[in-house]
């Protein structure tokens, strides 16, 4: 039974979601990390928010732990390279507090339209500074978003119902997507030169950090507006702090800052500053939205593989998990298969995905058959560090799919191309769930794989049969089945023999002085 343990507040109703899922939950929060990393071997799951630090020295003693799932967007406090390489799917929970996001940024356009907190304070103090703030209308301005994704549409649309211009900068953005949304879209040296008020709704990239500085803001209205409610890093401080000084920006709304918690910061005590604590998605509702779907999602994964808002592995539906499930077996045998008989350093890796097979989500069978075809060389590799650890080593992947077979309703083939040659295996599904090998290095085969399996290339010479029934039978090894398949006549070979037990390398060097014998390899399934 999966074990799961949250180590961050979050709504009750996670904790009843995953055991209403026959999942054991624990629920400990406040661990420094000495303290996690001494418990979290025992862990399949680990569900966390933002104060929990999943560091690559804790993840090393998480030697049962499947999957990591962060109840909100950012995953700053997780090392996801480090979590990838230990074969543990990272989680977050995209959408759950997207519309709290966008209205945060909506009340930041308005507190600083109309200098609400300071008026506030102002009034609180007795002063009744009426011809003091003076604000500006936002109905006919122009709102600049940078980032027109899920927060960044959200906000663009009650922008719009307030009556203001939208125009937004998303390289990702189609021109069908923006017209679908009623956003303009423009580069960004046109945004600031157009936009009124700013607002920042895009992760924090080699791209985007810094992407409003000095520079950025001389191109910007004089007057203009600033709301970051994204992440700390998409501002320089120093410049915008420089800028609201000047008077070229007029106010600026800041939920998020470059260090966090922050307790000091050079924007503070500034009257034109609107800041808050993170807070863009902190609603209640938010809140036990993201509880509730990071639950779903790691129970999912836990008990059917489904994965879902995964940052390091492909998706895979619970609808789609039952129908992978079948291949998911065929591409574990093609990969380890594969694996086994390559004895060079590979160059490339081209996987064709034919017939039915081609019609489904087929980036994690991939990712199956990579963990098999590196293993022998990395024992700690699986689906989730394998695309990872193949890139890292510089094999080339490539996925090719056709619609048509002759003889199969569905087919995998694997060519692995190392630094001497190619090789290939195939393999299909008899009965839509049997997994079957009909295809190695060019030659046909019906072949089922079993957990001790003995491959035999050798010249197709009369006599070979018998020599290797005679050789295994005096060594006491019993024949469970035995597979056959030559190119031609008298041409190449391939002989694939299950046996009950492991077979030894002294055999193997028996079986490799047969006559006609070109190669001999114990494969184990």
């Amino acid at each position: 039974m999966p074990k799961v343990l949250i180590s961050d507040s979050m709504s009750p109703l996670a904790k009843e979601i995953f055991e209403s899922r026959g999942i054991v939950v624990d629920e400990i929060t406040g661990l420094k990390p000495a303290e996690l990393k001494a418990i979290i071997g025992k862990y399949d799951g680990l569900a966390i928010r933002s104060s929990t630090k999943v560091t690559a020295d804790i993840l090393s003693t998480a030697t049962n732990l499947k999957v990591v799932g962060r109840a909100g967007i950012g995953v700053d406090n997780v090392d996801i390279p480090a979590a990838t390489a230990r074969g543990v799917v990272v989680m977050n929970t995209p959408f759950g507090n997207s519309i709290t996001t966008a209205e945060h940024a909506i009340a930041m356009i308005f507190a600083l339209a109309r200098d609400l907190p300071t008026a506030s304070a102002s009034t609180h103090a007795g002063k009744w500074e009426k011809n003091r703030f003076m604000g500006v209308e936002v109905t006919g301005k122009t709102l600049g978003v940078i980032g027109c994704g899920n927060i960044g549409a959200i906000v663009a649309d009650r922008a719009i119902g307030l009556k203001m211009k939208v125009v937004a900068y998303d390289p990702f953005l189609s021109a069908e997507r923006a017209r679908d949304i009623g956003v303009e879209k423009v580069e960004l040296s046109e945004l600031f030169a157009r936009a009124d008020f700013i607002t920042l709704h895009t992760p924090l990239t080699e791209a985007t950090k810094n992407i409003i500085d000095a520079k950025a803001i001389a191109q910007m209205k004089d007057g203009v507006r600033i709301i970051n409610c994204a992440r700390g890093g998409l501002v320089v401080e120093e410049d915008l702090k420089a800028a609201l000084d000047s008077g070229k920006v007029a106010g600026a709304g800041i939920d998020v800052f470059l260090e966090e918690p922050a307790k000091t910061n050079i924007l503070f005590g500034l009257e034109n500053v609107v800041a808050t604590p993170h807070l863009g998605a902190s609603t209640n509702e938010a809140q036990v939205n993201v509880a509730l779907q990071v639950a779903d999602q790691m129970a999912d994964y836990l008990m059917s593989g489904a994965v879902v808002n995964a940052l390091n592995m492909p998706s895979v539906s619970a609808e789609d998990a039952p129908k992978l499930k079948p291949y998911m077996k065929l591409a574990e045998q093609l990969g380890g298969f594969a694996g086994q008989i390559t004895e060079s350093a590979i160059k490339k890796v081209q996987i064709e995905y034919c017939g039915q097979v081609s019609e489904v989500n087929h980036k994690p069978l991939t990712a199956i058959i990579l963990k098999g075809l590196l293993t022998p060389l990395l024992e700690s590799v699986n689906m989730v560090s394998a695309p990872a650890v193949a890139k890292e080593r510089n094999i080339e992947v490539s996925e090719v799919t056709c619609e048509m077979l002759e003889e199969f309703q569905t087919l995998i083939r694997v060519t692995v191309t190392t630094e001497h040659q190619a090789r290939s295996v195939a393999g299909t599904l008899f009965d839509r769930n049997k997994p079957r090998l009909v295809e190695i290095r060019g030659i046909s085969i019906d072949a089922e794989l079993g957990p001790n399996m003995l491959l035999i290339i050798n010249e197709d010479k009369p006599g070979f049969i018998g020599a290797l029934g005679s050789l295994l039978g005096e060594q006491k090894i019993n024949i469970a089945t035995f597979h056959l398949g030559r190119d031609k006549p008298g041409g190449d070979a391939v002989a694939l023999v299950e046996v009950d037990q492991p077979v030894s390398a002294a055999v193997v060097e028996k079986v490799k002085a047969l006559p006609h014998v070109v190669r001999a390899l114990p494969l184990s399934f």
